[in-house]
């Protein structure tokens, strides 16, 4: 509730009505003032200038000069001190420290001197009233001038009040901007290690297709009775180039390799397939989720990059789902359809998406998975609520 009405206040504030409003009803405050303790002409003028001028502050800050000098003329045109030329004096300096219009010193020191300036109007307009105003240098002499020190600290106290509000703003600015930094670096190095540990999984594939290549254009060579020698030559040649491929794919692999050349023993074993969907489910809920399987249409082998990046984003949506929703019900979908077109659906009924930093980098390596084979993957709050991935893969390129 209290947080509600502070981002009300505050937004309120940056709408560019607040300050024609504030300074429209201090104009109409300092007209009724005027009425009910009426001043000079020079008092008047300056009032009114005072107040008026500051619905300009936010589309021409400099107006602020004018609004502390209208102000301070004012006060010197008469010893009432009127409450609007009090307040259009503040909110004059807050907003010449705010926008920093001129340095704060030069801001500060020229205040300082219009008040001296109206101080020593006053000390004449004292001596012409028949008041007992002491001559300068003599006993008691100082305390005529309290009035420049005392007006000199409120513009001080308003000029820094200013500037450290713009401080802070721009600490914050600048926070936000480096958090926005990071989360783009967060998300960049999420997708590039998703890209490898893609482009690992499809050398193991690759590389196993092309190796049995080898092995049996190798062994057609043994156990084929009757070739010619130009049919045995060719088999050679082909595993010659399986052999080079295989070469060729380690060295690339290697380029991709950590810095401290560790590898992921999980990369060494046979990757996953959509077969491997009932264990996943089944992890799943030894670790204390609630999940169920469902699958429509004929099962349909794909090729083994459709395969494993099917897996792997449900692998992933899964993981997301007892991270964010622990305890709510997860349904899987899977749907090989018609127009060979594989469809992906997790859906769980939890809280939905819900911001926080670093968000979303799981989603970046499953975009990256889809789009891998074509595909497209879109992620957000479900039509009943949860929050649902779903996936659609054409496997049309396979062949």
């Amino acid at each position: 509730m209290r947080t509600s009405l502070q981002q009300r206040i505050r937004s309120w504030i940056a709408s560019p009505a607040y300050p024609w409003v504030t300074g429209g009803v201090l104009t109409v405050g300092a007209v009724a003032e005027l009425f009910a303790i009426p001043g000079s002409v020079t008092t008047t003028v300056g009032v009114l200038v005072s107040s008026a001028s500051l619905m300009w502050r936010r589309a021409f800050p400099p107006v602020a000069v004018l609004t502390v000098a209208a102000g301070l003329i004012g006060f010197a045109g008469d010893v009432n001190l009127y409450l609007s030329i009090m307040m259009s004096g503040l909110i004059g300096c807050y907003t010449l420290g705010r926008d920093r219009v001129l340095h704060p010193a030069v801001t500060v020191a020229g205040g300082a001197l219009g008040a001296v300036c109206v101080n020593l109007v006053h000390i004449n307009t004292w001596s012409r009233m028949d008041l007992p105003v002491p001559a300068l240098w003599e006993k008691g002499s100082l305390s005529l001038f309290a009035e420049s020190f005392l007006l000199t600290v409120v513009i001080f106290a308003a000029v820094m009040m200013g500037d450290a509000v713009r401080s802070r703003e721009q600490s914050r600015l600048e926070r936000n901007r480096a958090h926005d930094r990071l989360i783009a670096m967060e998300r960049q190095q999420a997708a590039e290690a998703e890209r490898a540990a893609i482009a690992r999984e499809l050398h193991d594939i690759v590389s196993h297709s092309v190796s049995m290549i080898a092995v049996q254009a190798e062994s057609a060579t043994y156990t084929t009775p009757g070739l010619t020698r130009e049919a045995r030559e060719g088999f050679q040649q082909i595993a010659g180039t399986a052999r080079s491929s295989m070469a060729e794919l380690r060295r690339l692999l290697g380029v991709l390799r950590t810095p401290q050349g560790q590898e992921d023993a999980a990369l060494t074993g046979p990757q996953p397939t959509l077969d491997h969907l009932s264990e996943l489910i089944e992890q799943h809920r030894a670790v204390g989720g609630e999940a169920e399987l469902k699958v429509s249409g004929e099962r349909v082998v794909l090729p083994a990059a459709w395969e494993l990046s099917a897996y792997r984003i449900t692998q992933e949506a899964l993981t997301n789902a007892r991270r964010h929703a622990p305890g709510a019900r997860t349904l899987v979908e899977i749907d090989y359809g018609v127009d060979r077109l594989l469809t992906l659906r997790i859906h769980d009924d939890g809280p939905g998406p819900g911001p926080g930093p670093g968000a979303g980098h799981g989603l970046t390596g499953m975009r990256e998975r889809a789009a891998l084979v074509g595909g497209r993957l879109s992620a957000g709050a479900g039509p009943d609520g949860g929050f649902l991935v779903e996936a659609e893969l054409p496997w049309q390129a396979a062949e």
